[in-house]
């Protein structure tokens, strides 16, 4: 079954600009391989399932596309803002990602994704201990230490998840459940640790590296 607009006009690498700037935004299942998109305008683009291999997209505008699927093996993506993009189920090999901008776009299951630019997109230290920030109920804000020995992760924006942590300062119930309890000089400790890093919503403690994105928490 063709997901394409009735009668709409094939997308080519040679087009699919002038098609979006016409007010086309359906480009899914497109062969765009080794398409010189550079600086191109393609935000809130419906890419999904689309050929988008060797590609060039050096500083094009991605910003909330829909990429769910699509092939971008050695896609030149060197800053690029993919912003809140969705990448979920992309094949990222070989893809050159550095100094994209990548907070907020979702990345669960995305394909081969390197460890260098996971390392770049951590958000809070892989190792050793930390101070971090949390907001519960009544807008109570809690400060925390993650102990070095437990498990964290951030997926690609400001907030991050710990297996447990320990709480300093402040008190407060947890906006997620209405049960757990933060006081002074306890352990808590998550139900279900998610070890999916790109799942920023999955098991864990939730909480900020700071305590202005905390109180900005909504």
């Amino acid at each position: 079954m063709s997901t394409e607009t009735p009668n709409a006009e094939t997308v080519t690498a040679a087009n699919i600009v002038a098609l979006y700037a016409a007010g086309r935004r359906d480009f899914k299942q497109s062969d765009l391989r080794e398409a010189d998109l550079r600086w191109a305008n393609l935000r809130e683009a419906d890419l999904r399932e689309a050929d988008l291999s060797w590609a060039k997209l050096r500083g094009a505008d991605l910003r909330e596309a829909d990429l769910r699927w699509a092939n971008l093996l050695g896609a030149k993506l060197s800053g690029a803002d993919l912003r809140w993009a969705n990448l979920r189920e992309a094949d990222l090999r070989e893809a050159d990602l550095r100094e994209a901008e990548l907070r907020g776009a979702k990345l669960r299951g995305a394909k081969n994704i390197d460890a260098v630019t996971a390392a770049l997109l951590m958000r809070c230290p892989a190792e050793g201990a930390f101070i971090a920030w949390k907001q519960c109920q009544g807008n109570a804000i809690i400060k925390l230490s993650i102990p070095a020995e437990a498990r964290r992760s951030s997926a690609t924006g400001y907030k991050c998840r710990a297996e447990f942590v320990d709480v300093i300062e402040g008190e407060g119930v947890s906006i997620h459940d209405g049960n757990t309890v933060y006081t002074p000089g306890q352990r808590v400790t998550c139900h279900e640790w998610d070890a999916n890093r790109w799942n920023e919503c999955g098991g864990g403690i939730h909480f900020y590296m700071s305590r202005e994105e905390a109180e900005a928490h909504s």
